[in-house]
């Protein structure tokens, strides 16, 4: 029996792909920050070991963004996420049982493989196809859940590392994998074929890619997405320092930072509350010009530390609702031609923006502190926002 594609966007279908992507963000992504302690513990390897296998991961997944995008392109969406869940619970296997750097590396590679069809975009691009102007609601209600994934990773974590030690954790992540995503991907991919009217691109996709890759439009967007990746991920992995040399105590510090992820719901919650009312142009500008005001209250932070909490919750809101926003921009600026390779492609910069991010805070904060950081952060927001602006004049 066939659905309408409004009503699939706010059906059980979606809420299942929500629940996945949560576990799936909380196994492949956010395992790593949850059991980094005991891993340094247990095995004793230098931080810059431990630290590559994520990276190593990040680099594959965004190689293989395109190749993921096209699949969903030629309708195989459910089945890449069904063999990302398989192949994440096959990485988590090996992770369980690594003694040695190697070992441990192959695994995160492996996780690289599995991030690559079992998180967001591939998601989003399957959502796109299927149910078209209203993916953007259904968009809304994968990401509110899904922003819980390090809500729930961390104290599971150390809950289960405690108990059963790290090896047992990975291991029980590797069984929900197995056990509870690949049924949810699977049943939710076949709820969403019997939506009603999705648009069939097949003609339409050849050489999509080629034609965008040839549009200036891709590449300021490309240009966008990475500032914006950049700016985020080089705050966010140093907010606890940053926020301990604007004069906030440790814990205070801890705590600031905690409510980041929260404010990515809260972020979103509004976003579903007025998502029929405001387009997409006018909710990225204002957005860019949020994470602004966030950072310039960080500046002032160390007048008054309580803004430390304006920053997390501005910049939280902002980056949460930019997850949703970024599929629906690239669908509006691209077309729906070919998106799963095109969203692919474009995304490769941003995730290695993301990747790079830790590295050029660490530089800026060792050579010019805070202040110096903040500055940077404030140049790489004018520069999004005034490539934003030139995109949008230029797809009108």
């Amino acid at each position: 029996m066939e659905v309408r594609p409004n009503q699939a966007a706010r059906g059980p279908a979606v809420w299942m792909l929500a629940v996945g992507l949560t576990l799936s963000y909380a196994c492949l992504y956010y395992i790593f920050a949850a059991l980094i302690l005991s891993w340094e513990a247990d095995l004793g390897w230098d931080r810059t070991v431990l630290a590559s296998g994520p990276f190593l991961s990040i680099v594959i997944a965004a190689a293989l963004a395109p190749f993921a995008g096209r699949l969903v392109d030629l309708g195989k969406g459910p089945e890449a996420m069904v063999a990302g869940a398989v192949i994440g619970a096959g990485a988590l296997s090996l992770l369980a049982i690594s003694h040695t750097p190697a070992a441990y590396l192959s695994a995160w590679a492996l996780i690289g493989l599995a991030q690559s069809v079992a998180l967001y975009e591939t998601c989003f691009a399957f959502l796109i196809r299927r149910l078209g102007p209203h993916a953007r609601a259904a968009i809304v209600r994968v990401t509110l859940v899904a922003g819980f994934a390090s809500t729930l990773a961390f104290p599971a974590g150390a809950t289960l590392s405690a108990s059963i030690g790290w090896r047992g954790a990975v291991w029980v992540a590797a069984a929900v994998m197995a056990f509870v995503l690949v049924p949810l991907f699977a049943i939710a991919g076949r709820m969403l074929r019997r939506v009603e009217g999705a648009p069939d691109t097949r003609e339409a996709d050849k050489g999509a890619l080629v034609r965008a890759l040839r549009s200036g439009s891709f590449w300021i967007l490309a240009i966008v997405l990475s500032l914006v990746s950049l700016n985020h991920w080089m705050l966010i992995n140093y907010a606890v320092p940053i926020f301990v040399a604007q004069g906030a105590s440790q814990p205070f510090a801890v705590l600031a930072a905690s409510t980041v992820g929260p404010a990515q719901v809260a972020g979103r919650l509004v976003l579903m509350r007025y998502e029929a009312r405001i387009g997409t142009a006018t909710a990225t500008r204002i957005t860019f010009l949020t994470m602004v005001v966030g950072t310039l209250a960080l500046f002032l932070a160390g007048l008054e530390p309580l803004l430390i909490f304006a920053f997390t919750i501005i910049q939280g809101g902002a980056i949460g609702i930019m997850t949703i926003l970024r599929p629906v921009l690239i669908s509006e600026v691209m077309g729906p031609a070919g998106y799963g390779a095109i969203a692919g492609t474009i995304q490769i910069p941003a995730l290695l923006a993301g990747a790079l991010a830790p590295l050029l805070g660490a530089v800026m904060l060792d050579g010019y502190g805070v202040t110096g950081l903040l500055g940077l952060s404030l140049l790489v927001l004018a520069a999004s926002i005034a490539m934003l602006t030139l995109l949008l004049r230029r797809t009108g």
